[in-house]
């Protein structure tokens, strides 16, 4: 009888409140528990002068491991941050960079453990700035019967600037493909440069327009035949 009488006495309110109360516990434990995570962060350069640019970079991004309580961290969005370089006192040739994580604006919390790599090594060339003419890229043949008559691209040149070196050894720029597959009349495109990898860019980067001209081939008469019987051998009379 005792033993039923206690079971009687149980409330199913006091098994909610030991569940609820240990839910909360349980959300506090894992709140403050530490734990780290890890996440890369773009490099951006700041206070560049106008007369370099940089022609090469040893990374472009830095791994920061960040330590902190769950909740700490859940609100260390990645997409958020960057890691500023000053590069105000750049001369040619090639500086170091110590990384310092420590300056960025981290949630409270949350403190950085470990980055890489510890140094940027950025490179800084003279700016330079040069005219050269530009040239139509053509691939294919017109249609059977017409050829190509001629091209002209507008504008005939065009202004580039970047690193002085690069910039400097170019004679000439040329543009995308343009197909001449089945061409049977002048065509008309707007086009745009092809400059491929380097530091090197297009002052103006709208597209040049390019004219090619076609015509029909001539077509050469025929060959009027000789009828050898009528013909008379010299110093022979008829």
């Amino acid at each position: 009888m005792a033993r039923a009488r206690g079971f009687s006495s149980f409330r199913p309110g006091l098994l909610a409140l030991a569940l609820a109360i240990a839910i909360f516990l349980w959300g506090i434990a894992s709140g403050t528990s530490s734990a780290e995570r890890g996440f890369d962060v773009p490099i951006e350069l700041t206070g560049l002068a106008d007369g370099l640019v940089v022609t090469d970079q040893s990374v472009d991004s830095i791994n920061i491991r960040v330590m902190g309580s769950r909740a700490a961290l859940r609100n260390v969005s990645p997409e958020r941050y960057t890691y500023a370089i000053d590069v105000s006192g750049g001369k040619p040739g090639v500086a170091v960079y110590d990384v310092d994580v420590s300056r960025i604006d981290w949630p409270h919390g949350a403190r950085p453990v470990s980055r890489s790599p510890s140094r940027v090594q950025v490179r800084f060339e003279k700016r330079g700035r040069k005219a050269v003419a530009v040239r139509a890229d053509l691939e294919g043949e017109p249609a059977p019967g017409f050829k190509l008559s001629g091209v002209r691209v507008n504008p005939p040149k065009l202004w580039l600037e970047g690193a002085r070196s690069q910039v400097m050894r170019l004679s000439e720029i040329v543009t995308e493909p343009i197909n001449l597959s089945g061409l049977k009349a002048d065509e008309e495109k707007k086009v745009r440069i092809n400059l491929g990898g380097g530091t090197v860019w297009l002052e103006d980067t709208s597209p040049v327009t390019v004219l090619v001209r076609v015509e029909p081939e001539a077509v050469n008469p025929p060959e009027e035949e000789v009828d050898e019987s009528s013909t008379v051998e010299p110093g022979r009379g008829s």
